[in-house]
């Protein structure tokens, strides 16, 4: 599959790009982004909002007994989880669930997903650290797309299987599509100079929570069946 950029990235100054967190994506943003492969900006206020309310969890749970930041998840959240062991619950959440199967996602299709997630997360309610937020666009502008499999799912709770794939992508470990081939996630970081995500809270649970691969998916058939009509 061809890059989506039909000009160099250097050609898209700041003003042109799509702002993300400032008002709600119309069909019409998400084309130019999905389809025109548009670069995108997080909207200053937006970000400022998201990195409150990361500051806000990060104190607000000290001493506290929160779902999926200090417990387990599912049947065994009765069970508290020791202060050492914070980060790494995180860590192995996404890496458990790093079960699909099938085929992969089209860039395209990982591409949406990727979009739809971050348009949520820069809401400014999941309490995540701005460094993923930032990572997520820098990823999407650069075209470099986590491997999403189509099939595998727990049941509950939305798209967890999907989405801990792209966390997996985030943490930096596993494939991603870049350049068109399939390529080990820490090889391709480290020749594009990006750091990987680093566990803060709770952005395990906050990037795995959601239906954003059947959302994303969903915006590329809406996209079609307004094109056919």
């Amino acid at each position: 599959m061809q890059s989506f950029k039909k000009r160099a990235k250097s050609s898209f100054p700041e003003s042109i790009m799509i702002s993300i967190g400032r008002k709600p994506l119309s069909i019409s943003n998400l084309k130019s982004i999905v389809f025109e492969g548009e670069n995108l900006s997080l909207d200053a206020a937006a970000l400022r909002k998201a990195a409150q309310s990361h500051k806000f969890l990060k104190d607000f749970s000290k001493g506290k007994l929160i779902y999926g930041i200090n417990t387990g998840f599912g049947p065994m959240a009765q069970y508290k989880i020791h202060d050492r062991d914070l980060k790494q619950l995180q860590y192995n959440l996404i890496r458990s669930h790093c079960s699909g199967q099938g085929a992969l996602l089209s860039p395209r299709e990982s591409r949406a997903l990727m979009v739809v997630r971050l348009n949520s997360l820069m809401k400014g309610y999941s309490g995540v650290a701005p460094d993923l937020l930032n990572l997520l666009k820098d990823l999407i502008n650069k075209e470099i797309y986590p491997c999403v499999y189509e099939h595998g799912g727990v049941g509950a709770s939305g798209d967890l299987v999907q989405l801990a794939h792209l966390a997996l992508g985030l943490i930096g470990e596993g494939r991603v599509w870049y350049k068109n081939q399939l390529a080990d996630t820490a090889v391709v970081f480290k020749k594009e100079k990006i750091k990987a995500l680093t566990i803060h809270h709770r952005e395990g649970i906050a990037v795995l929570k959601g239906t954003t691969a059947m959302t994303g998916l969903g915006v590329i058939n809406i996209i079609h069946a307004l094109r056919l009509t």
